[in-house]
């Protein structure tokens, strides 16, 4: 190769390199997210960042997990502790579903006092908030009661387990709860109590092998930073799927979740990667 050659193909790669993902050859990206309602700043302005033949589905974030691990998507929005358990992930973006204090879609039910509990039924849905109630627990009592499946289909009220983890849409009633639950732990604010850093429950992760990541991080920035200029309207358009006032579901989306990833969520997430390697809940 001569000299001029080379230059001309290292122009041509310097040009492609700053070029749109619609202006370079492309393969389509299949992006996977969840339904919550904490998920949807984060994709009410996607679409447009999308092509023709890119795919955005949604689902359980557990499933997620599993079809980015396997290749049936190439970027999704999953738990944090299936990014822990692959070293071939990689964070995306900047984007994530955080909170620094209550979080208020996220808690554990209890029929008896706390330290009382000998077995606990894990909602399916989350494999992130089964790990953190499992290190909450062993941190505050010395102990990781008995494990129980809890489906999506299934009724709390109807679990025979002494406490039930329940998250997503259906933990934001726990009035709907009582009595026959006594008692209930907001995750998000109980282990700010015990640590007093954030906690991140889900963030964008891709394969390293991945194409585009850096475009689809501006993207992926964007569409969240539309979403959250849109909160209002997001609020409005959600309340009666999820039973709650248009008020409501405002001020969770406002008060109560956080969606960037600075330094603070940052060492919360080092922080519950490290307790939960002491427990062997994931592989170091």
């Amino acid at each position: 190769m001569t000299q001029q050659t080379k230059q001309t193909s290292l122009e041509f790669h310097s040009y492609r390199t700053h070029l749109l993902p619609s202006q370079q050859l492309r393969q389509p990206t299949r992006i996977g997210a969840v339904s919550y309602l904490n998920t949807k700043p984060l994709i009410f302005g996607l679409n447009q960042a999308l092509e023709s033949d890119d795919a955005l589905t949604l689902d359980l974030p557990s499933k997620l997990a599993t079809d980015l691990a396997s290749g049936s998507i190439d970027i999704g929005l999953i738990p944090v502790v299936e990014y822990f358990q692959h070293p071939e992930f990689e964070i995306v973006s900047d984007a994530v579903i955080a909170c620094r204090g209550p979080v208020w879609s996220v808690r554990i039910l209890f029929r008896c006092d706390p330290a009382e509990v000998r077995s606990l039924a894990l909602d399916e849905g989350s494999r992130t908030s089964a790990a953190l109630s499992k290190v909450l627990f062993h941190h505050k009592f010395g102990f990781i009661p008995k494990t129980v499946p809890l489906k999506m289909e299934d009724n709390p009220v109807e679990s025979p387990a002494d406490a039930v983890l329940v998250i997503g849409d259906r933990a934001m009633h726990p009035e709907s709860f009582r009595p026959t639950f006594q008692s209930d732990w907001d995750l998000g604010q109980t282990w700010f109590e015990e640590t007093g850093l954030p906690f991140v429950f889900a963030m964008w992760v891709a394969r390293n092998n991945s194409f585009e990541n850096a475009q689809w991080a501006k993207a992926f920035e964007k569409a969240r930073d539309d979403g959250l200029l849109h909160v209002r309207e997001i609020a409005q358009s959600a309340a009666n799927k999820y039973q709650l006032t248009a008020s409501q579901c405002e001020d969770y989306l406002t008060n109560f979740i956080r969606f960037f990833l600075h330094e603070d969520e940052r060492r919360g997430l080092q922080e519950f990667r490290r307790r939960c390697e002491l427990l062997g809940l994931i592989s170091k």
